[in-house]
């Protein structure tokens, strides 16, 4: 494969993730609008937002099997236009089947989604022979940042959801189709690499503390999403405006450390970067649950979007070079418990809070994170020493 073609391959990938960041902000940001305009109900709608997560995690689990027969690539080209129009779908709908239908197509495609792109994105590390993950990662939230921007103009002028989402569907899905031609798979490590001849099967056992890892960073992370808010208007005393501020410098700080996160895991290696990461984020979490006042809480939130960014971008490059020559087996499994920690994370909070207090329920996930550090050593580099100052020699012809 040529310079050309890996860069091109890079480059629309990163488009990807940016759209992948754009819509999902804009389904989760308008969920009172969706619950307002559907009528669901408040006991109602935590089966709705459980179902996704759910569905997602069958996804990963079917694109797992089914890459065995179609290339990555195939899925991601496909399953990206299936979540903008599933998106438009709960904006068009009016009756309870309808969006029960438009978020289940969601989540299953969302699915197929991360797992696929995940596994370009390692395979295209791979080629690169250095880190490059974070910056596929820091598109995400790019696109996070402005999805979250649209979804508030549509807000601000009382936009009906299928008039918010219909622009940016018309648009994002044919430039994501055109901009799948480029995608490109960067290859991986022949088995006769590891001078046996034989691929080395993904073990479970060997991927758990990855998993683990994974699980431990979304629950921090639907911590930041679901609760910060509510944290600051109702324990620090902050006003309805302030208490928005939180999840946006968040989700700043995030794009910000990703974007030159590659940088660090080249020059001080994966594992430096996750433990520095790990104690950014507890350090964080700890200053949330003490905090005096609004603006000190939102110095936590700060720390923590500059902590917990490192980690789920690192924990799919690790998944990669632990299994090289069946990643996309070890990316597609590992992807699952991304939807694990979101499905816990949101109501162990909430109930931790309810039967105690949320200060101290802040204190649970800050325990979680830190327990990345007892795994770091799952992040070490293996043969190919890309991030650990080894880097190999950017390839022009990984063939």
């Amino acid at each position: 494969m040529t310079e050309a073609r890996l860069r091109q391959g890079r480059a629309s990938l990163v488009f990807s993730f940016f759209v992948q960041g754009v819509t999902f902000a804009l389904l989760v940001t308008r969920i009172p609008a969706i619950q307002d305009r559907y009528g669901i109900s408040d006991g109602l709608l935590p089966a709705f937002l459980a179902a996704v997560p759910v569905l997602a995690g069958v996804g990963s689990v079917v694109t797992e099997h089914l890459v065995k027969r179609i290339e990555p690539r195939l899925m991601l080209r496909w399953s990206q236009p299936v979540v903008l129009l599933s998106l438009l779908g709960v904006g068009a709908g009016s009756e309870l089947w309808e969006v029960a239908l438009s978020l289940g197509a969601f989540g299953l495609a969302v699915g197929a989604l991360d797992a696929s792109m995940n596994m370009i994105g390692v395979s295209l590390q791979h080629a690169y022979g250095r880190s490059i993950m974070l910056g596929f990662h820091a598109a995400y939230s790019l696109g996070g940042i402005v999805g979250a921007s649209l979804a508030w103009v549509g807000a601000h002028w009382d936009l009906s959801l299928f008039v918010s989402y219909l622009p940016v569907v018309v648009v994002l899905a044919p430039a994501a189709l055109i901009g799948s031609r480029w995608y490109a798979d960067g290859g991986r490590p022949a088995a006769a690499e590891g001078g046996k001849g034989v691929a080395q099967p993904v073990v479970f056992k060997a991927l758990l503390p990855l998993c683990l890892v994974m699980t431990f960073a979304y629950i921090g992370d639907s911590t930041v999403s679901n609760w910060s808010a509510k944290y600051l208007e109702d324990v620090l005393g902050s006003s309805d405006e302030v208490a928005t501020v939180p999840y946006n410098v968040y989700m700043v700080t995030t794009l910000l450390g990703r974007a030159v996160g590659d940088l660090g895991v080249r020059r001080f290696g994966a594992v430096s970067v996750v433990r520095g990461g790990t104690v950014l984020a507890a350090l964080g979490f700890a200053v949330v649950a003490v905090a005096p006042g609004a603006w000190t809480g939102i110095a936590g939130f700060t720390l923590l979007g500059f902590g917990l960014c490192v980690i789920v971008p690192q924990t799919f490059a690790a998944a990669g070079r632990m299994f090289p020559e069946d990643s996309d087996t070890a990316i597609a499994r590992l992807n699952i418990f991304n939807y694990v920690g979101f499905l816990i994370g949101s109501p162990l909070v909430g109930a931790i809070g309810d039967a105690w207090s949320y200060r101290g329920a802040m204190l649970v996930p800050m325990v979680l994170v830190l327990l990345t550090l007892v795994y770091a050593r799952s992040f070490a580099a293996g043969a190919d020493r890309y991030g650990e100052g080894h880097e190999r020699p950017r390839a022009v012809d990984v063939g």
